[in-house]
């Protein structure tokens, strides 16, 4: 991988900040894209430090039409990319109703409409050169629906059947090109202190480790994996809700807001 270059979107904490430095790791050099420049520029010194690649930060907010527009420009403009991480993301507690429209307007436009024109970027150089790989962070939320997460479900949902849809219109050209949406469970980033999410009702087995992740995703693009749900037990998790019928999913997941409450408690 000496050479190429990786660009990892929502790289300033949590998933993108380890994508960041496992992908460093392999040799990959780096252009760092999120909304705080300081904590970009924090990250890139600690990774310039530990090995020997090139590290830029980009200050961009990819709900910002002008901003996704620049960085479509450089995903075209690169010979050697080699990886996109799109893992820039957020949710929102509460119901639907109830939001400001503005912020479900900017997760649309961050899951869907950023995953999509930056995966338009960048497929046509890594297909022309028949390598490379693209990781839609998604989430084990995108496998069901719950009230007061409606948007975040949805667009995790889009995310990867998006990526589904990539995936066989590479196999039918025979590309070597790679694609995975990753859908982790409840893991140790910033996401839901952000959030101002009350996580003392998730039982400590459920967490997973940010590192542990993101080994798993690149360990199962490697292998040519659509979909990625790090941990056994999430794996049976989802196998299992499956298998439920309808009217009981719907039914879990109308409950589902009793567990997923503000620190205070609203």
């Amino acid at each position: 991988m000496s050479g190429e270059l990786a660009v990892v979107t929502g790289a300033s904490a949590g998933m993108g900040v380890e994508f960041a430095r496992q992908l460093a790791a392999q040799g990959y050099n780096l252009l760092l894209v999120a909304r705080r420049l300081d904590r970009l520029e924090h990250v890139c010194e600690e990774i310039s430090a530990a090995h020997p690649v090139k590290c830029e930060p980009m200050a961009a907010d990819l709900t910002r039409d002008a901003d996704l527009a620049a960085l479509e420009q450089k995903l075209r403009a690169a010979t050697n990319l080699g990886m996109l991480v799109n893992n820039a993301g957020f949710g929102t507690l509460g119901k639907f109703h109830k939001q400001p429209i503005e912020r479900e307007d900017q997760m649309h436009r961050l899951h869907v409409l950023a995953t999509m024109h930056l995966c338009h970027a960048a497929l046509p150089g890594m297909m022309e050169r028949d390598r490379g790989g693209i990781i839609n962070v998604s989430s084990i939320a995108a496998f069901v629906t719950s009230a007061g997460s409606v948007s975040y479900c949805s667009t995790k949902a889009w995310m990867n059947r998006f990526t589904e849809g990539l995936y066989m219109e590479l196999k039918l050209a025979g590309s070597h090109v790679k694609v995975e949406a990753l859908c982790p469970g409840y893991t140790h980033t910033e996401f839901h202190a952000t959030l101002k999410m009350d996580t003392s009702g998730i039982a400590k087995w459920m967490w997973l480790p940010a590192d542990r992740v993101v080994r798993e995703s690149l360990e199962g693009l490697r292998q040519g994996r659509l979909i990625v749900i790090p941990g056994l037990r999430y794996r049976a998790m989802r196998r299992a809700y499956s298998l439920l019928p309808a009217r009981l999913k719907l039914a879990i997941g109308t409950t589902a807001p009793r567990y997923r409450r503000r620190q205070n408690g609203a």
